[in-house]
């Protein structure tokens, strides 16, 4: 296989670096994204890649982006939407969007599309880090997307993967027969800082004593590097969900062809 340009974003730490580092060591040209220069540089550095940086909490940060992975890439074959987190009492961001719902879904959503025409003359594939929290936490209000009459941080969360899902699902109905190629996946639960800065009660496994039944990032990022590396059509569906390489099932509102359109409507009008 010859040499592809992978980007990666929160690869900064956890299963993105994780990730960034396989793809790197099979030859892949890999584009490390994140929002802590420090941390993401180094990562860089450690790979010979090249660094972004970006706060998926400023959109404009997201839209700059774009334009710098664009102007620098003439291909780009994967897309690893990784960003994201949960967050602690509700907060809208400086665009005015609940900030779990923007940094998880809005700017991968945005980023996405400002990359898509480069991805589809990649032929490229476009995959989203989810959690099973989309089917523990999840339910979508359309109406309440910046939950503003219905908020914890755990349904904040759980929507936001839910969303991701949708919007992978969406991606592929739109542009499969352009030849993009598309996948959601949970790692698992991963021993990193996940939820230390939120008031979610998951907070408690990921940095206590509990964190000893958690797996390693590397393990984490296998489905991921799996999917990145691994031929659609042939090893894999396209627009589906998987855990531990397998199609999973997610929350019901995944299936909803008409929510997971009303999504794409809404959220493209949220991003401008």
């Amino acid at each position: 296989m010859s040499e592809r340009t992978i980007v990666i974003t929160g690869a900064s730490d956890g299963i993105g670096a994780a990730a960034a580092r396989e793809l790197a060591r099979t030859g892949d040209r890999v584009v490390v994204v994140g929002r802590s220069a420090e941390k993401t540089r180094a990562v860089a550095a450690e790979l010979g890649a090249e660094a972004f940086l970006a706060d998926f909490a400023r959109l404009d940060d997201v839209r700059e982006l774009a334009d710098r992975l664009l102007e620098a890439y003439p291909r780009i074959d994967v897309l690893a939407n990784n960003a994201g987190g949960i967050m602690g009492e509700r907060a809208d961001t400086v665009d005015g969007h609940e900030k779990t719902f923007q940094v998880n879904h809005l700017a991968p959503f945005l980023l996405t599309t400002l990359l898509l025409e480069r991805l589809i003359e990649s032929s490229g594939r476009v995959i989203a880090t989810s959690s099973v929290a989309n089917s523990a936490f999840g339910h979508l209000e359309i109406d309440d997307l910046d939950a503003r009459e219905k908020y914890s941080t755990n349904k904040a969360y759980g929507d936001s993967k839910l969303a991701n899902i949708l919007f992978t699902k969406e991606l592929d109905t739109r542009y499969a027969d352009r030849g993009l190629t598309t996948a959601s996946f949970h790692p698992g639960g991963v021993a990193t800082n996940f939820a230390a800065d939120s008031t979610s009660p998951m907070r408690f496994v990921y940095n206590t004593v509990l964190r000893r039944v958690l797996i390693s990032p590397e393990k984490g990022a296998d489905t991921l590097v799996w999917l990145a590396t691994s031929e659609p059509g042939a090893d894999w569906v396209s627009g589906e969900y998987y855990v531990k390489r397998k199609v999973a099932k997610a929350n019901p509102q995944a299936y909803d062809a008409d929510l997971a359109r009303e999504l794409w409507d809404r959220s493209a009008a949220m991003v401008g």
